[in-house]
């Protein structure tokens, strides 16, 4: 990782941390890695993605929100995360990324050249965001934050030692609902500038102030 950078992001369920990353990634003109990992660890292992997605999908549209690994045998996930694990790391050796989840803070947490973010928001602005933005109903939203708050925690106790929100892992946190999508993309792009010494692209525009 001498030549590269690597962004991990941690969030709560509807604090709109997967459209934030999204965008920070377009900002720094790296790609952005997530819900694929599982795709390419499905592929390296012989496994139809649907080996997976079959387990989520019972569970509604953000199913795999919940169980990142999908819900098969205990042995089964253990591979898939090791399997996970490798994949990860050789994108961190390869090339300057945004990675969301899939424990990345961990799989990455003795790297130098790595930033760790937790993206949080109040319960009130995730059920607003899963109203207004996700499009989900007030029961719905009410029952995924609860049920995908559990399963986060109990995924990243399980293979990580510690929960997601752990201060001690993460370099910055920031509450999403302070400056929204676009604002907390520009702000984290800002900071990240500063930490891997990027030269920031400036809008022509203030040239002139």
């Amino acid at each position: 990782m001498s030549n590269t950078f690597i962004v991990t992001i941690s969030r709560q369920f509807g604090s709109l941390g997967r459209p934030i990353a999204i965008k920070l990634s377009e900002l720094l003109g790296v790609n952005f890695y997530d819900r694929d990992i599982v795709e390419m660890t499905a592929k390296n292992l012989g496994l139809p993605v649907s080996a997976i997605k079959e387990h989520e999908e019972g569970l509604g549209g953000f199913g795999r929100m919940m169980f990142p690994l999908g819900r098969g045998a205990i042995e089964t996930q253990d591979m898939i995360f090791n399997e996970q694990t490798k994949i990860i790391r050789d994108i961190a050796d390869r090339e300057s990324c945004i990675i969301v989840g899939r424990c990345s803070d961990f799989i990455l947490g003795n790297e130098k050249n790595a930033m760790h973010i937790y993206i949080y928001a109040s319960y009130e602005d995730r059920l607003r965001n899963s109203i207004d933005v996700l499009r989900m109903s007030r029961d719905e939203a009410e029952r995924m934050i609860k049920r995908v708050d559990r399963a986060r925690k109990a995924y990243h106790l399980h293979y990580a030692g510690y929960l997601p929100q752990d201060l001690a892992h993460h370099d910055l946190l920031l509450n999403s609902n302070l400056l929204g999508i676009n604002g907390s993309a520009e702000s984290l792009y800002k900071t990240i500038c500063i930490r891997f010494g990027l030269k920031e692209e400036k809008d022509e525009k203030s040239s002139l102030l």
